[in-house]
Order: C-alpha cells, then structure tokens, then sequence
C-alpha cells in the first residue's frame, strides 16, 4: 500500500529537525519513503489529508484486556485490536484474564496466531504462576520464546513473597520483566472502593490506600534483594509515588504505570453508584490524583495506559457489590489525557515504553517502518456512547469533555482510520 500524509505537523520532541513542523510523508510498503515540504503522487497512492492533521510515532498501552478465549461477549481478539488500532494504538501489552489462562508457551503462541495481519501488534503478558493461583511459577522462560513480553497474575497480589523473589531471580538469567499488582489483600480484605468519607457516606466497604503501598514496599524490599527487573501496574496513591521515587534513587529497576481514569476522577464519582466506576484499584481521593499528575510530570510515574477492562452489561447491571470491576478506555485515553496534560506531554507518554517492553525501536524517518497514529489534537468534544468502538460500552467517561479526536493508525503496511 501506498500512502501519502498531506502537511501533517509532527509531534516527535526526540528529533529535533522535524519535530513540529509540516511535512509531506510518503509510504511505499509500510516503509518511510520520503519526508519533504512538498510531494507530488500519483493515483496510485492514497492521499490523506485531514484536517488538522498531526502524526506522532505510534502509541503504547501497557494494560489491555480482551476476553478472548473464554470470554467472547466481552471482547474479541479481532475487534479488539480493531479498536486500538482506530484509537491510536500501534502497539498494545495483553493481560492475561481469559479462560484458560495463558501459562505456558502455547497459549502465548495461540494469541500471536489470533493477532498475526492486525494493524496494531499484539503482546501478551504471559501469567507469573499456574493458572495465577500464586503457587508454582509458570513456564515463564518458554514463553518468553513463544512471544510474552513480561509475566503477571492479572489484578491479583503475589501473596507468597519467596514467589516474587524466585521469580525475579530467575526472570533475571534472561532479561526478564515481572508484574506484581499492587494491593495487600489481607489489609484490602472484601473492600471494593476507597477508604475515606465517600466509602462512609455510602456504606460500602473501603480498601485503604495502606493495602497498596505496603505490597509495594514489601515488593522494592524484595527487588532490592534480589536484582532483576520490576513493573509495578497501576498505582493510585500519593504514598506509591513516594515510594517508587525513592526507590529510583537507590537504582532499583522499578517501572510504574497509572491508568488514565486514576488522573481524573475521584471516590466523589461513586455517589451515584454507577458501576462503570468500580475499578481495581479503585478511585483515590483528589489529592492522591494530583499525587499521580505531579508523578508523571516528574518522571516517577512512567507509563499511562487506559487499563481498558471490557465487561459484559449483564456483570455491571447489577448491585455495587456485585458488579465486575473495569471500565474501557482505549477510545477516550488520547482525548482524556490531552485535555489536562497538554499535547507534547501527552504524546511522550503516549509513545514510551518500547525499550522497557522489549518492543523494538522506531523513528519517523526515511527509510524507517512506518509506525504513526494520526490525530487532530484540537478537536474538543463529549465522550458519546456512538464514539465507542469495543464490543462492551462500560465506559466511565461517557460525558466527559476530551480534547482531540484520532483519526487512525499506520502499521504493518496497513491504515486502519474510522
């Protein structure tokens, strides 16, 4: 396929000469022909030009769920990527929360299979432990070799501290990367909002911020120990970004990420009891969103990711309690996140990630794959039920005010726009 990008302004702070300046963009076979001021084509080549049109190297999301196999009616692999690749994404991390679980090499290589000829590639997270029970480390060096990027038992506490430490020594012979999620379940206990004047207000059972940051000050302790390498997903607490920074400053290889919904809403948006609001973990307070904002303006915090968690309407049209925690996001993270961080910030969160992943390097310039989402960041409007792609609509940010809109992804010398 042959694409020609019409006066795209360029959103890439690491290379200067181009970095905000409009530019002609010729693609010829998934590869970067030709970068100009001007380029003449002929019909051959499909000629986009949008309004507002601005690129920026592909997208990264550390934390998406399907459904597939063993849970269709929430998302298939297909629609899936469908979705991420017309929101922006080039590049999307699996969790593992199917049925059966992926733990051994197989699975992981059943999931490339389901994903192979997709605009937007497909990495799965591989589980920790068989079956994520938290007993017996999976085959985590086979599927390593099969295609997994980094183990983790999804949503769910290492409760055995030797399984992390012998994860971590071992993932280390090989270059390794180990999840572990951060909450105490023993201090959560049956919580399932956060504990503070909202969860009072309303009755329900309430997981203090102290269960998160005491896994993660078991975990940094344990990391500390052992060497190896660490991604601590979704945190939510102003303490969590304390602790992680100080563990940076004694050269621990930690990494964290924050979903996007923990940067803007609050225990406040449960009053309603709308259960496309009851999360893991769940919304802080204002103060630990502010924490998280700072965090990721600093450098502590590395990664955003929409933590986009597809769930049947029959598993959220139910009482507060009972409902399954997750809401989708990979459709309103661009718009959500541009609204209050800006668009230069945005975009390097964006499209960070690919050297902690393993996830190869790309670059616009000549001679390079293609790898660009295109977007209009100036595009202001209400998150509608009609802009969402995915097969569930469990979205907390219907009615939310979101800056910009994306008009698609190139990759894989294939264009998928909406």
């Amino acid at each position: 396929m042959n694409i020609l990008l019409k006066s795209a302004k360029i959103i890439c702070p690491e290379n200067g000469s181009l970095h905000l300046k409009k530019r002609d963009i010729l693609i010829k076979k998934g590869i970067i022909e030709k970068i100009s001021t001007s380029i003449e084509v002929n019909s051959n080549t499909k000629c986009i030009d949008y309004k507002n049109l601005h690129i920026s190297l592909g997208w990264i999301d550390s934390s998406v769920s399907f459904g597939e196999p063993g849970f269709e009616e929430r998302e298939t692999i297909e629609n899936g990527l469908d979705v991420a690749a017309r929101s922006g994404f080039s590049d999307i991390l699996l969790n593992p929360n199917t049925n059966p679980l992926p733990d051994t090499s197989s699975d992981i290589v059943f999931l490339k299979e389901r994903a192979k000829n997709s605009t937007t590639n497909l990495h799965p997270l591989g589980c920790l432990t068989i079956n994520s029970e938290g007993k017996d480390l999976a085959e985590l060096f086979d599927m390593k070799n099969a295609g997994a990027v980094a183990y983790y038992d999804f949503k769910k506490q290492i409760s055995n501290p030797n399984i992390l430490k012998i994860a971590l020594l071992y993932a280390e012979s090989f270059d390794g990367l180990i999840f572990s999620y951060p909450q105490n379940g023993d201090i959560a206990g049956k919580g399932i909002v956060h504990e503070g004047e909202v969860s009072t207000a309303l009755g329900l059972k309430a997981i203090p911020a102290l269960a998160e940051e005491l896994q993660i000050s078991r975990d940094l302790f344990i990391l500390e120990y052992t060497g190896g390498k660490l991604h601590i997903p979704t945190i939510s607490t102003a303490n969590s970004v304390k602790l992680i920074a100080n563990a940076k400053k004694r050269g621990l290889d930690v990494s964290c990420s924050v979903a996007v919904h923990n940067l803007i809403f609050t225990d406040e948006s449960l009053k309603e009891f709308d259960t496309n609001f009851k999360v893991s973990p769940p919304l802080r307070s204002k103060s630990d969103c502010k924490a998280l904002i700072k965090g990721l303006k600093d450098g502590i915090v590395d990664f955003v990711t929409s933590d986009h968690i597809p769930i049947a309407i029959e598993e959220k049209m139910v009482e507060f309690d009972n409902a399954v925690d997750g809401s989708i996001g990979l459709e309103s993270a661009f718009g959500s996140l541009n609204h209050i961080l800006g668009l230069e910030k945005t975009i390097s969160l964006l499209t960070k990630g690919r050297e902690r992943f393993g996830l190869g390097q790309t670059a616009i310039k000549e001679g390079e794959k293609a790898c660009i989402t295109l977007f209009d960041p100036d595009d202001e409007n209400v998150f509608m039920e009609k802009q969402i792609l995915s097969n569930t609509k469990n979205s907390m940010f219907l009615g939310s005010r979101l800056k910009g809109k994306v008009y698609g992804t190139i990759n894989n010398d294939k264009l998928l726009i909406q």
